[in-house]
């Protein structure tokens, strides 16, 4: 145990005024940075006493006042600061240190409960991926009913795609900015209850149309759930979850969203043959399409409420014995979830104190270091959709029909593209710690621009097995070229780019962001493979690939294994230098092998790491894997 004289604890708290007041006096960098290693450890400036005081207060305060759970919090408090001194620690059982331990040597070692909250969170992804994708083979028989597939006309691509298109439409719009109020309201299990019950009712009514603008309303509703939905259950899924995996619940959207979207086109194929019935329905096949992607968002609906509300949620609502009793939970022992919770509390604490007084939707656009993590940000959400891997996702039946393919082969050739997907999903959690955001982006973006210039112009050659071959090839190629980079980077880099205090806000614009170029691919496509033809529509994307290498290399910086001292270090850096950089990346195996000129490798992170060594502050250890909404702990 540390030890310190009275006089020390006297002149603690003093200490904290007097940085409180220098950080006052500081640049915007320097509060930046003050801040962020307060965010990251709001522990650090207290011994082991006032901990244990601080604990047992909390405790007191909010009616937990038996010995059991007053021992627990002491306890918990001390592990919170110091996670890997549990051995050591007398006033622990041998049961609450054997659960400690199967933390770190056994990390899916779970309470059965918080299994449960696995299955929901990868439920809620999988719903999310067949509203998206359910669509694909419907649109083939729905074009036809509603009189919207005439060739010679120059509206009905527009509103082919408008339709398709409305459910991104109503997330960048409404959907996204309705989550606030919607986990206000109804905490996080009540906002995702409301949203599938939203998804499943629009799925059914889509079921029920008869004319473009009512399945466009239908598919609009749809999409107010879809936006809430998506930015609502990867933070419970983070709020609920253990440190040790919650980098990997994460990512477990991407994954799930993935299969859903594999799960969409099954349904396409299944419902194929079914034919009409002698009442008049017409379309029953599409229908059934449509309506089974409710399905999945029911069974969410009835499961959500055996799950625990959030304690974070009950924090932020003054709820706090209810927050401790849903932590115990989904914890093996008391002081795991009174670990938790303290440390919760003390985040929580420090995030009011550090936001009084800060506008941080102006932080975006004036504090240098926070706008150059939106302009990254920003960029790698615009190239998740303008990579083009959605005009797949929404049209492939309608691309391999126009390469020769039969419908139902074409719902067949769709299927083996969603379980692609989905397959090369599940390596991308290890491979983005593995290699770097930048590293996978700089890497997979000419690669998809190769394989979408193949697939383009391989509908010059005459119809045929050939040219069916090789679209299809060009496509999977594509598929297997996006998954590790475009697809899982974007949210884990905009995750962990933004200082803790603007996270949230910077997360939200992300996911706008991606959902209204969600929507301009969705509404675009039928009318740009009119008119351009599939040889320039898929070059056009095939050159936004280009245009993404390019952007990436001068304006994203490389994340990975950063703390959040090394992250302000990164992002402090002019623009300017850091597109020098990233040229000087481009070009320095031309000058050094083709050219053959004697010149250094850049290192700009290097040098950087050097020159600032002198602000570095041995406190602020935690990678970029470790925090809230990011992949997997650094070793």
């Amino acid at each position: 145990m540390v030890s310190t004289t009275k006089s020390d604890q006297k002149e603690q708290p003093e200490d904290r005024v007097s940085s409180s007041q220098h950080l006052e006096q500081a640049t915007d960098a320097e509060r930046l940075a003050a801040t962020n290693r307060v965010l990251n450890d709001p522990l650090a400036s207290y011994d082991e006493n006032e901990l244990e005081e601080l604990a047992e207060a909390y405790a007191r305060k909010h009616g937990l006042n038996d010995s059991v759970n007053i021992s627990a919090f002491k306890a918990g408090a001390l592990l919170a600061k110091d996670s890997g001194s549990f051995r050591a620690r007398n006033e622990l059982s041998r049961d609450e240190i054997d659960y400690l331990d199967k933390e770190r040597t056994s990390k899916w070692s779970l309470p059965s409960l918080f299994i449960k909250v696995i299955l929901l969170c990868s439920v809620c992804a999988a719903v999310q991926g067949v509203d998206e994708s359910v669509v694909n083979g419907a649109q083939i028989f729905y074009a036809r009913l509603f009189g919207i597939d005439d060739e010679n006309s120059s509206l009905d691509p527009w509103l082919l795609g408008i339709t398709n298109g409305a459910p991104y439409l109503g997330c960048a719009i409404a959907g996204c900015w309705l989550t606030v109020p919607f986990n206000n309201w109804w905490g996080r299990r009540g906002t995702i209850f409301v949203t599938c019950l939203v998804s499943a009712l629009t799925c059914f009514w889509q079921a029920f149309t008869n004319t473009w603008w009512h399945m466009f309303i239908a598919r609009f509703m749809l999409g107010i759930g879809l936006g809430a939905k998506s930015a609502t259950v990867p933070v419970y899924a983070c709020e609920t979850s253990p440190a040790s995996i919650r980098g990997a619940m994460a990512m477990q959207w991407q994954v799930f969203t993935a299969f859903g979207i594999m799960l969409g086109f099954a349904f396409d194929l299944a419902f194929y043959y079914v034919p009409d019935t002698a009442s008049n329905i017409h379309g029953l096949n599409w229908r059934l399409m449509m309506g089974s992607a409710g399905v999945p968002a029911l069974f969410v609906c009835f499961f959500v409420f055996y799950c625990p509300e959030s304690p974070r949620w009950y924090m932020g609502k003054g709820r706090h014995p209810e927050a401790y009793q849903a932590m115990c939970r989904i914890r093996h022992t008391k002081v795991q979830a009174a670990r938790d919770v303290f440390q919760m509390h003390m985040l929580l604490e420090a995030e009011k104190n550090m936001g009084s007084g800060q506008n941080h939707i102006k932080q975006l656009f004036t504090v240098p270091r926070i706008r150059r993590a939106m302009v990254a940000s920003e960029i790698t959400m615009f190239m998740q959709q303008f990579c083009g891997i959605n005009v797949i996702a929404y049209y492939s039946s309608v691309i391999f029909v126009d390469a020769g393919f039969s419908e139902v082969n074409a719902l067949c050739a769709s299927l083996g593209f969603g379980m692609l997907n989905f397959l090369e999903a599940l390596p991308a959690i290890w491979t983005i710690d593995k290699f770097g955001r930048r590293w996978l982006l700089l890497f997979t973006f000419p690669l998809m621009s190769i394989f979408l210039f193949m697939t383009g112009w391989s509908f010059l050659i005459p119809e045929g097995t050939t040219r069916i071959a090789i679209v299809a090839l060009g496509i999977y190629l594509f598929c297997l070229a996006y998954s590790p980079g475009a697809g899982p980077v974007p949210f884990t880099y905009s995750a962990e780019a933004y200082p803790l205090h603007v996270r949230s806000l910077g997360m939200s614009l992300a996911t706008a962001t991606t959902w209204f170029f969600n929507f301009v691919l969705a509404i675009t496509w039928p009318s740009m493979l009119r008119a351009f033809k599939a040889q320039g529509a898929f070059s056009f994307y095939a050159g936004f690939n280009v245009v993404g290498f390019f952007l990436t290399l001068l304006f994203v910086p490389e994340t990975k294994n950063k703390t959040l001292e090394e992250l302000d270090q990164v992002f402090n850096v002019p623009t300017r230098k850091h597109a020098a950089y990233g040229w000087s990346q481009f070009t320095y195996p031309i000058r050094r092998h083709v050219l053959r000129m004697n010149v250094e490798r850049p290192s700009l992170y290097e040098s950087l790491a050097q020159e600032n060594n002198h602000h570095y502050s041995p406190t602020s250890s935690m990678r970029a894997g470790d925090r809230g909404n990011s992949v997997e702990k650094h070793a």
